[in-house]
């Protein structure tokens, strides 16, 4: 079954409209800051290559421009190592100093956010927000926590375990070695940063390997934050005047007062954040595969291929950044192909269906749904398979439908049609058939306009009979 070019290509292009769409919507040009301005830059939501961009920028524009100081404000469930990693470098590498807020009220830094606010010069939280649960996570499933939390009674008030290990029994997940080498690089990272900032060290192990989380007025009170800040002009009354570490030069706080400059994310950086949601990088993807398919099964339809490719590599940067299990790319790619080769061999619905469960399949476990921010919504899934098992089924129907059709192209549409006979002639002469003159031959005499019907074909010549003749067969020789 061959698509129509205009309606192929009307699909693939849908997809493209929609990212073009969300991309030009995000085109707007950050606003200078004036020298002496405080920076804010927010960082919300997962954390993932955007956001690394984002913070990234925004401290090169304070160091450019001379800021006292860049206020981070924290409001995350997590997020990607890697981009977290990054932040941090470039936070201990920074020429200003870096103050991390927690804020709004009801905001967390959990995870990743942890990471960043001990890594910051001087942190701060607004009341009735939290921090902690620095437990990693591997791609592909949970990361064991290392150990047991620790139980009522073997807990000294700290979020530190004093249970007793010495009947050697394990805790939860040390049977895994991978596991342990993670929680341990976490804790030994995390433990870094609070020995670098002179912040509570014990919570720092506690919130990696028991996720333990604080208030923000258990936080001040273990010292794990300096300040806790209705909001930023109070945070920056509280931050006035305090001493700070910039690499090794002391560096006194003079930020009070000052006006605050909002760092708007620039248009490369709304940009990637749109492409690396894994929302938009699985539609990507499924665009991408269908509009290849489209073309191959349109040649020379051109937009299909051209939109299928774009998307396609757009989809591959995307995956590449993210915490993409590949198995559920070969999955979706195999899905895929199973339904496009039901089309064109139809196995009465055996790879249709196949390919409908490897393409679920693949889409529930394409991301890694552990680091938080980051996966595909469950209900899109659910459409996407209720959409793609609606298409498949309407093909099957519809190739089901035509194969019932009398035939209207081709040598064996012409049996049994009617002819007329150009001049007289035996054996071999011409015929008039639709329009068109062949070469014909008859066993009996035949005269010029007569009625003859076509019994068979043998190359270009057509096998003809009376009318006459072929109706008294079929009434089994009556007239």
């Amino acid at each position: 079954m061959k698509l129509k070019p205009r309606t192929a290509g009307l699909a693939s292009g849908l997809g493209l409209l929609v990212v073009v769409a969300a991309l030009a919507s995000s085109m707007a040009l950050a606003p200078a800051s004036a020298a002496g301005d405080v920076l804010l830059v927010e960082i919300e939501g997962g954390i993932g290559p955007a956001t690394r961009d984002h913070v990234l920028r925004g401290l090169e524009r304070a160091a450019a421009q001379g800021a006292p100081a860049v206020v981070l404000r924290i409001d995350t469930p997590g997020g990607l190592d890697a981009a977290t990693r990054d932040i941090n470098r470039a936070i201990l590498a920074a020429k200003v100093p870096v103050i991390a807020w927690v804020a709004p009220e009801g905001a967390r830094a959990a995870s990743a956010g942890t990471y960043i606010v001990y890594a910051s010069h001087l942190a701060a939280m607004a009341p009735a927000t939290s921090l902690g649960a620095a437990t990693p996570v591997s791609i592909g499933g949970p990361m064991p926590t290392g150990r047991q939390a620790p139980q009522p009674d073997s807990d000294d008030g700290k979020g530190n375990d004093k249970s007793d290990k010495r009947d050697g029994t394990p805790g939860v997940g040390e049977d895994s070695a991978s596991a342990r080498k993670a929680i341990n690089d976490s804790v030994a990272y995390l433990r870094s940063l609070a020995e670098l900032r002179g912040r509570d060290v014990d919570f720092a192990e506690a919130a990696v390997r028991d996720a333990a989380t604080l208030t923000a007025s258990q936080a001040l009170a273990r010292k794990v934050v300096e300040i806790v800040a209705d909001d930023i002009d109070d945070l920056l009354r509280q931050a006035e005047g305090r001493r700070v570490m910039l690499g090794t030069r002391p560096h006194v706080l003079a930020v009070a007062g000052r006006t605050i400059t909002i760092f708007e994310p620039d248009w490369r950086t709304r940009a990637l954040a749109v492409l690396t949601e894994p929302t938009v990088a699985y539609l990507l993807l499924l665009v991408g595969l269908y509009g290849l398919l489209f073309e191959g099964y349109s040649p020379g339809a051109i937009v299909p291929g051209v939109v299928g490719a774009i998307c396609l590599l757009l989809a591959l940067y995307a995956l590449q950044v993210l915490p993409v299990n590949y198995a559920g790319v070969g999955l979706i790619v195999l899905g895929v192909a199973l339904m496009t080769a039901e089309i064109a061999m139809p196995s009465f619905g055996a790879l249709g269906i196949g390919g409908l469960v490897a393409l679920l399949v693949g889409s529930v476990i394409l991301f890694d749904e552990d680091v938080p921010g980051f996966g595909v919504p469950g209900q899109l899934i659910v459409g996407i398979g209720l959409a793609s098992g609606l298409a498949f089924m309407g093909t099957v129907w519809l190739a089901a439908r035509a194969r019932k059709r009398p035939l209207v192209s081709g040598i064996d549409e012409l049996l049994g049609q009617p002819a007329v006979a150009v001049a007289d002639f035996e054996g071999r002469g011409r015929v008039q058939i639709r329009g068109e003159i062949w070469q014909a031959a008859s066993d009996v005499p035949v005269q010029r306009g007569q009625l003859l019907r076509v019994l068979a074909m043998d190359g270009l010549v057509l096998h003809v009979t009376p009318a006459v003749e072929q109706a008294r067969r079929n009434n089994g020789g009556q007239p």
